[in-house]
């Protein structure tokens, strides 16, 4: 298949319980935007559109209809993608300030990651890549209370005893040259 017939996932939707608690969580922990909001006219179902890029319309909708009997949520994960490694430490403060649940933290050697199940269930990665790759899954303890030196210095480390290490760049040209 040629790389331009290829899909690039560019939104996620989930249905939720309460929709303005979970604007307010999404929102505050990710500082993202309301862009637009209402009923649609063949889905009847109260839609918010979130977004925190102004090149995206929406990164995440919320939509009402989540029956009040599903106690689970189906979605195995949602993931945001940082810039730095104090901004997992920013969202996992502020996640948990909102009533995140299940904070947990990974070092998967390609990106520094923490998880935690948001204020309706649904589970929420929120990672920072690494220059580095190993082949996944591959989780390490984290404790982002280290400094980023620390935390960088000990991925690499960990990196290079996997015998599937190599360098991101060397990962994404390979993974070019498959694509044909």
């Amino acid at each position: 298949m040629a790389a331009s017939a290829l899909p690039n996932l560019s939104h996620f939707g989930i249905y939720v319980h309460d929709v303005e608690k979970m604007v307010a969580f999404y929102t505050r922990v990710f500082g993202l935007k309301e862009t637009d909001r209402g009923v649609g006219t063949t889905f009847k179902n109260t839609l918010v559109f979130l977004s925190a890029r102004p090149e995206q319309h929406h990164q995440l909708v919320l939509a009402s209809g989540r029956p009040p009997e599903a106690s689970f949520s189906t979605v195995m994960q949602m993931s945001f993608m940082v810039s730095r490694i104090d901004d997992l430490r920013r969202i996992r403060r502020d996640a948990l300030a909102m009533g995140a649940t299940g904070m947990r933290g990974l070092n998967h050697g390609n990106a520094l990651s923490i998880y935690f199940s948001d204020i309706e269930g649904n589970t929420v990665e929120v990672y920072f890549d690494t220059p580095y790759y190993v082949a996944q899954p591959h989780g390490d303890p984290l404790d982002l209370d280290l400094p980023d030196e620390v935390l960088l210095e000990q991925t690499e480390r960990i990196c290079r005893q996997d015998p599937t290490f190599m360098p991101r760049e060397e990962w994404e040209r390979r993974f070019v040259a498959s694509l044909g």
